[in-house]
């Protein structure tokens, strides 16, 4: 049966929605009490922009934090810019909501992630309302972290703790 009303994307663009509004409401009013986000995105999807340096160490995705140290976080309807320090030196980042792949405020357990083979073209789908179990690397958070660029850009940051389950929206799809 073909899905005339298309609910995979209004479910997706719902939730590029509310990260949308969290970051807003970040931008404005910065971070309350103990949130901060893990933001995992494509490096060479459409309109991200990163310095050279940033894309040769990051070629395909990459991991941010926003916790303590960003600033100028601006917030569009389809993409966010943010200041950060990478290894001491100021970047900023311009990234498409589009390209997201993985959001995650461990704070209170809450996660989403984006479905990577849509990705780059901005029909990604989402999949979680339960946060991911480990850092966010590669959009794969049932896989514990190991040793890679993405964790040495945390710069020793607070990562989340086991014990979650990412849910998939499609896992209750009739098919």
């Amino acid at each position: 049966m073909k899905d005339h009303i298309r609910y995979d994307v209004l479910a997706r663009d719902a939730m590029r929605g509310v990260l949308r509004r969290v970051l807003e409401d970040a931008a404005k009013l910065g971070l309350p009490g103990d949130h901060h986000f893990y933001i995992t995105f494509l490096t060479q999807a459409d309109g991200v922009k990163l310095s050279p340096r940033l894309m040769a160490q990051y070629p395909n995705e990459m991991t941010i934090i926003l916790q303590h140290q960003f600033w100028d976080l601006v917030v569009t309807e389809d993409h966010f810019e943010v200041g950060l320090s990478f290894g001491s030196i100021p970047e900023k980042l311009v990234v498409p909501l589009a390209a997201i792949k993985a959001f995650l405020d461990p704070s209170v357990q809450f996660g989403l992630t984006f479905e990577a083979s849509e990705a780059p073209a901005a029909a990604a789908a989402p999949t979680a309302a339960t946060p991911p179990s480990a850092p966010v690397e590669k959009a794969k958070p049932e896989t514990k972290s190991q040793d890679t660029k993405q964790d040495k850009a945390l710069d020793g940051e607070h990562k989340p703790s086991d014990g979650a389950e990412v849910v998939r929206l499609d896992r209750f799809r009739k098919k």
